[in-house]
């Protein structure tokens, strides 16, 4: 079974760092953006394989949403 899951990913002088909101204390980081991605999909999967169904579908049911947004300071 498949599952969408929301992360985020950072990026900071070391690389990227990437985490699920959703999932506490489901994160990774890496050097490239495409290995934090390939990382934070094993660190997902494997958190799922520890959850009950019960468990899985309340935490797979929240969506959540990321943007930027640009501001104007004086």
């Amino acid at each position: 079974m498949s599952y969408k899951i929301s992360i985020v990913i950072e990026k900071d002088d070391f690389g990227y760092y990437a985490y699920s909101p959703g999932l506490e204390g489901c994160h990774t980081q890496g050097e490239t953006f495409e290995e934090t991605m390939s990382n934070i999909k094993e660190a997902v999967e494997l958190y799922l394989e520890t959850l009950t169904d019960e468990e899985k579908r309340q935490l797979v049911s929240k969506e959540i949403v990321t943007t930027s947004l640009e501001v104007s300071i004086a």
